[in-house]
């Protein structure tokens, strides 16, 4: 690569987006029940992190501004891998709370610009295990390829992820031709490329389950659809609705992340209730939030408010590729609606409308354009795209098999995106192996208590778990064709199966049945 190359107008955009009161960091944990080596673990970021030239370049700015000349990534010539791994010990007493805390701090806390934009903490004291938290810059890349780059640490053995070899030599065909192999996995688990690669492509085949759908949001940019008009609608859509979400934010965040849900209760209440998984997440995440506002004595009836949604535009075989490449979607939460189904009938057909629109490869271009403006108009196009919106919501699908770092099982994982746009609280939706985690974090004077979020949306799945039930036992009850057609013989044949003969007149049993009867 390059000794320095400009960062792309998009990847300026977010860089140009920092504020004290609210950085533009992706936080996100790795979990693990048992305690890793400390030197394995910096063994596994010098080798599997550190092949991305971005975590060893810093961003400088020209020094003399001219037109057009925007920041640069060039390599830190004092790079010191040191400086961004630390290793600390969880404040007593070490338990759930004393790490929301910690993460909460550090969350708060900006990263040292004259340095690579990322950071890891190594959390040990926490239940005898050991927590990974990683900060990175949203300039450097952005969901979707920050997945990419965590699990690129991992393998699918305990064996494979103390390994690592070289990476090795394939021509760019070659590399495309691996994708959607999933085999990939079993045939080639000592290398983190092939590893990450077939993972990738898992998140792809499970984000089709989700909002992200990129090969379809570059069709509709480029297949006639009137990207003007879409592009006055998005800036000329009314400001949200002046709630208990809104107001000026502070320097100080809070996070908090759910317990592991189980993914096939959500695809169970989506086949017997409508919709998508990610459908029935957000629609418990609305409900969650509207027993949020009722319990601050805030109102409901009939409110409703957008989320910031990103959405995917990166195709499967550019998934290395760091940088942002993706639009905005902004769905209706309608959060005064009381009926759970009633409320995920209504997300379904937001989200489905949504999916027929150009919307988020116009947001994508609005973006762009924001990375080459100049400042003062800058935080101008931010604030008029903060104002669309009261929440960040993200949906991204992990890899639905158990992953290993540093000879670990990896337990759990969360990350938490930057609010833009003066947006005070962010909600995430992550799954891996077969579980589903859901995140808060929030400004800490406008929404002190994110955990009572939580709480709520607990509720509200629950709620939609028993009415799927209901439905399941519904089903169950409905009687077969056989038993609802009263001109049929009851008696059972040999097999067990009910006799398909008609029953005679004034006789429950057929004419051969009939005759056993009154021999027996």
């Amino acid at each position: 690569m390059a000794k320095n190359v400009p960062l792309s107008h998009v990847d300026a955009a977010w860089l140009s987006m920092e504020d004290p009161t609210n950085l533009m960091m992706v936080n996100g944990i790795l979990m693990f029940k048992e305690h890793i080596d400390f030197d394995a673990f910096v063994d596994v970021v010098q080798h599997r992190w550190l092949r991305f030239d971005r975590f060893r370049q810093h961003v400088v700015y020209p020094r003399i501004r001219r037109p057009l000349a925007g920041p640069r990534w060039e390599f830190d010539p004092y790079f010191d891998i040191n400086a961004h791994i630390h290793r600390v010990g969880l404040p007593s007493p070490g338990d759930l709370p004393a790490l929301q805390n910690f993460i909460s701090d550090l969350a708060s806390t900006p990263l040292d610009y004259t340095k690579p934009l990322w950071q890891c903490h190594f959390i040990e004291g926490y239940e005898g295990g050991t927590v990974i938290m990683s900060r990175l810059h949203h300039a450097i890349a952005d969901g979707i390829a920050l997945m990419y780059v965590l699990l690129s640490m991992a393998d699918v053995t305990p064996e494979a992820s103390l390994t690592h070899p070289d990476e090795p030599e394939e021509t760019q065909e070659e590399q495309r031709s691996s994708w959607g192999l999933l085999g990939t996995l079993a045939k080639r688990t000592g290398t983190a490329v092939s590893t990450t690669r077939a993972i990738t492509s898992k998140i792809a085949h499970e984000t089709k389950e989700s909002i992200t759908n990129p090969s379809h949001a570059a069709d509709l940019a480029w297949q006639g659809t009137d990207i003007s008009l879409a592009a006055g609608r998005l800036v000329l859509r009314s400001p949200d609705p002046q709630t208990i979400l809104k107001g000026k934010l502070g320097v100080s965040k809070r996070v908090s992340w759910s317990h592991a849900l189980s993914l096939a209760d959500v695809k169970i209440i989506k086949n017997l209730c409508g919709g998508t998984v990610n459908d029935v997440l957000v629609s418990a995440l609305t409900g969650g939030l509207r027993r949020y506002m009722i319990q601050r004595g805030a109102k409901v009836d009939g409110v409703s408010f957008r989320a910031a949604m990103p959405v995917n535009i990166r195709p499967p075989e550019k998934m290395e590729d760091l940088g942002n490449q993706f639009g905005i979607i902004y769905p209706t939460l309608p959060v005064g609606i009381d009926d759970p189904i009633q409320r995920l009938n209504n997300v379904h057909k937001n989200m489905e409308m949504l999916k027929s629109t150009p919307e988020a490869v116009v947001a994508f271009g609005i973006l762009t354009g924001i990375g080459i403006s100049p400042a003062e108009a800058q935080t101008r196009l931010v604030d008029v795209f903060g104002s669309k919106a009261s929440v960040v919501m993200t949906n991204v699908p992990g890899p639905q098999l158990p992953l290993y770092i540093a000879g670990k099982e990896l337990d759990g994982i969360m990350a938490w995106v930057p609010q833009s746009g003066r947006v005070s609280l962010g909600l995430s939706i992550l799954s891996y192996n077969g579980k589903v985690f859901i995140g808060v974090i929030s400004d800490e004077g406008l929404v002190p208590d994110p955990d009572a979020i939580l709480t709520g949306f607990y509720e509200e799945f629950d709620i939609l778990k028993e009415l799927a039930a209901q439905k399941q036992a519904e089903k169950e009850a409905e009687p077969t064709p056989a038993q609802s057609d009263p001109d049929r013989c009851e008696a059972l044949t040999k097999n067990g199966t009910r006799c398909k003969n008609r029953s005679l007149d004034g006789s429950p049993f057929c004419y051969i049945h009939e005759e056993t009867a009154v021999a027996g």
